[in-house]
């Protein structure tokens, strides 16, 4: 049986279409990440649970996967909604805020950093293959800056570096947001530069020698705006033309309409095929808000702490829930629908995960008891899979697919008793869900080591497979006259510690660590 087409929905045609990756059945994606100023609340993850889907799917209709998804500390200007470089950075007002908490910027970057990663592998998220950091990319990031300007894409002033949004005929296609007056009648004409040529102009440097974190640049001291380090990173570590790109609904306009026109303006040509944002997150049918006590961190819920009185009782007495339980809430509301988190659905899916570890136990003794006889739930378990997978491949619809889970994990449960043959075929499918799901087991330890973030993508039993097939795409793309996608190959296997050599047999490679 072949498996099901996998559909997604792109914001760029407003169609729900057959995903078509640009390399035969290996999909490649950049989705956003966190800027590590504070603890990453539920909403966020939302968001990063739907990326996590979307590798899920693809694996499990047998695609390979490269995914991108950055760190940003360094840039992120509080105003940039307002596409103004007048706003504060939203890392160094962070700094201010936490007194003598941390020594300076970079412990309080590596303090978030390390927080989200602990929540990330919590919520049974599975690891990109390439995490980058924006400080670790400022010099990318200046190169593509003066790209633009040579091009005719960008101009300076006596505060910064700004791109000209007139020099981008499809500025504004992503969001809608296609007209002069209807992106001048929005909050970004509140301008402090006199020399921006245009309201719509947005930056791309901020000369500020004064900012706690700065990079020397040919216009002098300052850091780079946020939109343009996605542009760098994405196309340093999937080439100039990728598959997918994937955020929150906040991010359509003006980060990933900032995105597409600095992209199309480095590459002369359309990079992303697919965009696909996720829908934002209400609590208890309010928006999530401080000054309403609904603003929920991963943290508050699964590991509440004494100080934590906004964290109901119920929650705090119980020391925090279960992780999974979360994540399964999560997967209650599919990405594309406005979700309404609340604490009953919270309580109901708790008992959900419970059922299926419970389920799990069961299986396992099953499995050591050996004990013969037929296998009746076999494939009724392997239909109620057939049906998870084509609900995730239309456009992830994880109410659909979790619902039917449920009737896999009912059909474990009522099984009189579970023959060797029995619980292989439970033991299958349960794994199975857990691959497409992530909501039986966890998949990571629990005191895994935080060092696996950063750039080492290339890790564990994989990685002779992973560089020889980032090999053979760099011999396609050589081969094809695409010595750009080429060099841009070659750079992320050196950025990752990967030393490339040509030779006249062919090419090898070998750790940098191993010279």
């Amino acid at each position: 049986m072949s498996p099901p087409t996998f559909r997604l929905y792109n914001t760029l045609t407003h169609e729900t279409e057959p995903v078509e990756p640009i390399e035969e059945e290996h999909l490649r994606f950049y989705s956003c990440g966190p800027t590590v100023y504070t603890y990453a609340h539920i909403g966020n993850f939302r968001s990063f649970i739907t990326a996590d889907l979307i590798r899920r799917t693809a694996e499990a209709i047998g695609w390979d996967v490269t995914n991108v998804s950055n760190i940003t500390d360094v840039g992120h200007l509080t105003q940039d909604d307002l596409v103004d470089p007048g706003g504060a950075d939203k890392m160094q007002q962070a700094l201010e805020r936490e007194g003598e908490r941390f020594a300076n910027i970079n412990d309080l970057a590596r303090h978030y950093t390390e927080a989200f990663l602990d929540d990330w592998r919590a919520l049974n998220l599975r690891e990109p293959e390439v995490r980058p950091r924006a400080t670790e990319h400022v010099t990318d990031q200046l190169h593509a800056v003066i790209e633009l300007v040579e091009k005719g894409h960008a101009y300076t002033t006596d505060q910064g570096v700004y791109f000209s949004v007139e020099s981008f005929d499809d500025y504004g296609h992503l969001s809608g947001n296609t007209e002069a007056q209807q992106l001048q009648a929005t909050d970004r004409d509140v301008v402090e530069d006199p020399d921006k040529r245009d309201p719509r102009d947005f930056a791309l440097w901020k000369h500020d020698p004064d900012h706690l974190m700065h990079w020397h640049s040919p216009w002098g001291w300052g850091y780079p705006g946020w939109h343009i380090e996605c542009s760098v990173m994405g196309m340093r570590y999937l080439g100039d033309r990728f598959d997918l790109h994937t955020g929150g609904e906040d991010l359509i306009f003006p980060h990933h309409e900032c995105e597409i026109a600095q992209n199309q303006s480095l590459a002369g040509h359309k990079v992303i095929n697919y965009w696909v944002h996720t829908r934002f997150l209400q609590v208890e049918g309010e928006k999530m808000s401080k000054s309403k006590g609904n603003f929920y961190t991963v943290r508050d819920l699964i590991n509440p702490g004494p100080d934590d009185d906004h964290v109901p009782d119920p929650i705090r007495a119980q020391g925090g829930v279960d992780p999974l339980a979360l994540r399964y809430t999560l997967l209650q509301g599919q990405y594309r629908k406005p979700f309404n988190f609340t604490l009953d659905t919270l309580r109901t899916a708790a008992r959900h995960v419970q059922r299926f570890q419970e389920a799990s136990d069961r299986v396992d003794e099953a499995m050591e008891a050996d004990v013969d006889g037929p296998d009746p739930i076999g494939p009724q378990l392997g239909d109620i899979y057939d049906r998870m997978l084509e609900a995730m491949c239309d456009d992830l619809n994880t109410p659909a697919a979790t619902a039917a889970a449920l009737e896999g994990v009912k059909t474990i449960e009522q099984a009189d008793s579970l023959s060797s043959a029995a619980a292989h075929s439970a033991r299958h499918w349960l794994d199975r869900t857990n691959d497409l799901l992530g909501i039986v087991e966890p998949e990571h330890d629990a005191d895994a080591s935080s060092a696996s973030s950063g750039n080492d993508a290339l890790s564990g039993d994989h990685i002779a497979d992973s560089v020889d097939e980032l090999l053979d795409e760099r011999e396609a793309a050589r081969s094809d006259g695409e010595y750009a996608r080429a060099d841009a190959i070659r750079d992320t296997l050196e950025a990752l510690g990967i030393e490339v050599m040509d030779t006249p047999e062919g090419t090898e490679w070998r750790h940098k660590t191993d010279l």
